[in-house]
């Protein structure tokens, strides 16, 4: 386990990724409590003015027109950490509330935000004894920051609320924090304000989806080329000078994908003479235009997860001329544009996916495979409801492809009267990768059925060796009718893991 180190800039998507999946400690470095202190006494001299400064000695939203007077400062800084969370509905997972807390802590650190560099300790030391905050679903405009998310993990800062310790168990925080040594803050002036204005969950969820999607693409490659050659076509569609007359870098990463691992394939293009045919369907055809356009906009996700990641979202900010000015940033229509994006993607692949299993099970466009890839026809059903399953999901993930990011609903008296609704557009993504794996998963375990089926036909070497992973991973073979789901789990493990990717890659090499 490594220690991420945060510095005033330079946090990285792997940092993020490290902390929230694979509990990696975190330190502050000394120029980011440097930066942290010099920003913390601009913020002390303001509030000691008698001039209101939003943020610092006045309420917020709609009630920033009071003056709150010196002795009841720290009482406004615990009432916003307070009455902000305001979650309901289900937990969030586990690490999505850990890259939540690890962002804002980022900007935190960032020193244009005022708060104390104890209190970024202490943020730290959370994340460091595995203490999680419990945060709910629902709560979040994407607009003043993820408000309500936020607010249930500076509340356990407080020592308030309730938490999930290192072991599993939800407690109240005050006890898990007295259990690991940490004194629960004392949150002054600006500073619960500055812990809840951030996008830093949907940025979160954004980076982890990315991750994901990355390693699904080239999954679904993969599977796309197994059912090519499940399906006897032709590889010849997939040649490099195809693809350099249309010069979509996601598209030539498919279909040199593609072409890797049906590189030695016994099975493209060669078998046709019981029913000759001059071009693959589109599902199949086309399955490196679908899916490159996926990359390209994966591509322009990144792009802009990364320009978020290098952000110090709050408001008011402390510039570096010592300025503290007010600001619009916190809005999330950035990060909530490309994870509705994504969301299009992701259900465009899975569609075609699907596409491509129903052709393998349908007797009359298989070229020559049983119905249903059964063992008996008639008898067994063969991988019949696994495909209403894969369909199931594609059907769900067409309906979460409606962007949240067209919605906007007033809130605060209609003085935050546009919102992005970015943690929504987050949270339905997240469902759509889920969703995706599964999808993937029922086209590789058809595709590996179906070439199993093509006795004395000899599949590519990297093919081989995901059909032998896949067995050896749980995913059975051809055979009579069993029960199904448990062998569509394990293939789902085996593609969400990477385990295909890696037995893959064993042949081909890196994929693109």
């Amino acid at each position: 386990m490594h220690t991420v180190v945060l510095g005033t800039t330079g946090t990285t998507p792997a940092d993020v990724l490290a902390v929230a999946r694979q509990n990696a400690k975190v330190e502050l470095s000394a120029e980011a409590v440097t930066a942290l202190a010099k920003a913390r006494e601009i913020v002390d001299a303001l509030a000691a003015k008698p001039e209101p400064v939003y943020g610092v000695s006045t309420g917020f939203g709609a009630l920033a027109t009071r003056h709150i007077s010196t002795e009841l400062r720290a009482q406004l800084q615990r009432n916003i950490v307070r009455s902000h969370a305001a979650g309901m509905g289900p937990r969030v997972e586990r690490e999505v509330v850990r890259a939540l807390m690890f962002l804002r802590l980022k900007t935190v650190c960032s020193g244009h935000t005022g708060v104390r560099p104890e209190v970024a300790q202490t943020m730290a030391d959370l994340l460091n004894a595995g203490i999680t905050p419990v945060v709910h679903e629902y709560g979040s405009l994407g607009c003043s920051g993820d408000l309500a998310p936020l607010s249930h993990c500076a509340l356990t800062l407080m020592g308030e609320g309730d938490a999930e310790g290192p072991d599993g168990t939800v407690r109240p925080a005050g006890e898990l924090l007295a259990e690991h040594g940490i004194r629960p803050v004392e949150l002054r002036e600006k500073e619960g304000l500055a812990l809840l204005n951030g996008t830093d969950g949907m940025l979160g969820m954004l980076l982890m989806a990315i991750d994901d999607l990355e390693r699904l693409y080239k999954s679904a490659d993969i599977t796309a080329a197994l059912s090519l050659e499940a399906l006897l076509g032709t590889d010849k569609v997939l040649a490099p000078e195809l693809h350099a007359i249309r010069p979509h870098p996601g598209q030539g990463a498919a279909a040199a994908n593609m072409l890797a691992v049906l590189e030695g394939s016994g099975l493209t293009g060669h078998h046709q003479d019981d029913a000759p045919r001059v071009q693959d369907a589109y599902s199949v055809r086309c399955a490196p235009q679908v899916a490159g356009a996926g990359r390209d906009t994966l591509a322009h996700a990144a792009l802009v997860a990364s320009r978020e990641l290098a952000s110090a979202v709050d408001n008011p900010v402390v510039l570096p001329d010592g300025r503290v000015e007010s600001n619009g940033n916190f809005h999330g229509a950035p990060v909530a544009y490309v994870l509705d994006f994504l969301a299009i993607a992701a259900a465009d692949l899975a569609s075609i996916s699907e596409r491509r299993t129903d052709r393998l099970l349908d007797k009359n466009r298989s070229h020559g495979l049983p119905p249903f890839l059964a063992d008996d026809a008639g008898v067994d059903s063969g991988l019949m409801i696994a495909q209403y399953t894969q369909a199931a999901l594609v059907s769900e993930m067409k309906r979460l492809a409606v962007p949240a990011s067209a919605d906007s609903i007033p809130s605060s008296a209609m003085q935050e009267d546009h919102v992005s609704m970015g943690w929504s557009a987050a949270r339905k993504l997240r469902t759509a990768v889920g969703n995706l794996a599964r999808v993937i998963a029922v086209e590789l375990y058809a595709s590996t059925r179906a070439i199993e089926l093509r006795a004395g036909l000899t599949p590519a070497p990297a093919s081989a060796a995901a059909i032998a992973a896949a067995r050896e991973a749980g995913v059975a073979g051809p055979g009579p009718d069993r029960y199904l789901s448990p062998d569509l789990a394990a293939a789902e493990s085996f593609v969400r893991d990477g385990g295909l990717l890696a037995a893959v890659e064993k042949i081909t090499g890196p994929l693109a």
